[in-house]
């Protein structure tokens, strides 16, 4: 007779069996149960080295883990090695995030940017509660500006979107995250949504004659000119703001926003009509008709070394007493130097010091009104003959 017994593995599977045979242990009661004490014994000394095993295994786990962010110099390496040590034995939150940044830096410095990136996005994922992700994921953020920005506005996406603000080493983590997006996002929409978040929460922090003019360009974008121009408004009320790469921003609103402003019922669909009405004004010496087609908004009178910014070219100037005290002519076509959207019609005759002017007009550029944009005006006069 043959009994036949199982067995289990170093992991609990079952095992081959192991055949004991009629008339020796099988039938020896004191060697059954010796034999059952013998396996007994036999599964616990295997159940003890199988967590022995699992528990070395789960140590060195650990161990490569942090090795993989051991990198750069020997200096560089005792050093992570000494941070990471710091870091397993910290309890505090905090200090945490002094040790974290301080790995982060010494990853980058070791020229390990891509690993920086993951030990904080990993140390993110395996702590969700943690009160600084927002930050170790604005560190991430920050890495990528430069070789991704699409990875970059995605991290500062998260930041705001899914994370409480925080301060750290004095300024709010979402004020950073909000100002690289208006500079990041390309979509009109959701820049605007940024910018206006901006100013809600932290105008204080800003300069906001900047941020409006800023602003004002991506309704334009938009075509959402009303808004636009509302925003440009708020941009000239501070006098003191510099548009970086716009020396003379603030000029140019300032005279579009008066032809905003204005009737605009000066401007003809066609330059032939327009310097024909000017012509027949000038002949018949008419200064009202003269001046009900000189542009309301803008008008210039300077000399041809002038630029149309310069303050003086922009005084008042009645050109009606100018024309009843002079007998004037005028060229029979306009200037060669004309083109698609400025032309130059040559006078002359006129009673003042310079003799010679040459009337300006220039194509309307205000796509705000679709009935008008592109229309001509007669916006300025030059005195003294071309250069």
């Amino acid at each position: 007779m043959k009994t036949t017994l199982e067995t289990r593995n170093l992991f609990g599977y079952r095992g081959g069996p192991i055949r004991l045979t009629t008339g020796s242990v099988a039938n020896s009661p004191r060697l059954a149960n010796n034999t059952r004490e013998y396996y007994n014994g036999a599964d616990m000394k295997i159940r003890a080295a199988a967590l022995l095993l699992l528990l070395i295994l789960a140590l060195t786990g650990c161990r490569t883990q942090n090795d993989y962010y051991v990198v750069g110099t020997d200096e560089q390496k005792e050093e992570l090695r000494q941070l990471f040590t710091l870091l397993e034995d910290e309890p505090r939150q905090q200090s945490q995030m002094v040790l974290i940044e301080e790995i982060a830096g010494y990853l980058l410095q070791a020229g390990y940017p891509g690993r920086m990136r993951t030990f904080l996005t990993t140390f993110v994922e395996r702590n969700p509660d943690h009160p600084y992700n927002a930050y170790f994921l604005l560190l991430v953020a920050k890495q990528y500006r430069d070789s991704s920005p699409e990875m970059s506005r995605h991290y500062y996406k998260r930041v705001v979107s899914n994370y409480a603000d925080l301060t750290v080493n004095g300024t709010s983590v979402h004020y950073n995250a909000l100002r690289e997006l208006v500079r990041l996002t390309e979509d009109p929409k959701e820049r605007l949504r940024h910018y206006h978040e901006l100013v809600d929460r932290f105008d204080d922090k800003l300069d906001l004659g900047a941020t409006y003019y800023f602003m004002a360009r991506t309704h334009e974008q938009l075509g959402e000119w009303d808004d636009a121009y509302a925003d440009y408004k708020n941009f000239l009320g501070y006098p003191e703001t510099e548009i970086l790469g716009a020396p003379h921003a603030r000029e140019q609103i300032i005279r579009r926003v008066e032809f905003y402003d204005s009737s605009k019922n000066w401007t003809m669909d066609s330059l032939d009509r327009l310097v024909a009405t000017i012509k027949n004004a000038l002949w018949r010496q008419d200064a009202n008709l003269l001046l009900r087609y000189r542009a309301d908004a803008n008008f210039f009178a300077m000399s041809w070394e002038q630029e149309e910014t310069d303050f003086n070219s922009q005084g008042p100037f009645n050109i009606g007493i100018f024309l009843q005290r002079s007998r004037v002519r005028f060229a029979e076509d306009i200037d060669i130097n004309s083109n698609a959207r400025e032309a130059y019609l040559r006078t002359w005759g006129w009673s003042h010091r310079i003799r010679t002017w040459y009337l300006y007009f220039r194509r309307v550029d205000f796509p705000a009104d679709p009935d008008i944009n592109g229309d001509w005006e007669w916006a300025g006069i030059f005195f003294g003959d071309a250069l």
